[in-house]
């Protein structure tokens, strides 16, 4: 296991949760759905790359794909 990238997977979760939950948003929260929308945006972008680069840690080098 990669384990640089699996760190750099878990930090990038951890950033998408901190971002959902903080109350500093770049669209905030009082504009109802564009502020849930770019929480939701934040949190599903980082899960999809965190996940990438877990299961592109997990592979052996000799893998390919």
């Amino acid at each position: 296991m990669n384990k640089r990238k699996a760190v750099g997977a878990v930090l990038l979760g951890v950033a998408g949760l901190l971002y959902g939950v903080s109350p500093i948003d770049l669209i905030p929260d009082v504009l109802a759905p564009l502020g849930l929308g770019d929480d939701a945006v934040a949190i599903v972008g980082a899960a999809i790359g965190a996940w990438r680069l877990w299961s592109s840690a997990k592979r052996k080098p000799t893998d390919r794909g």
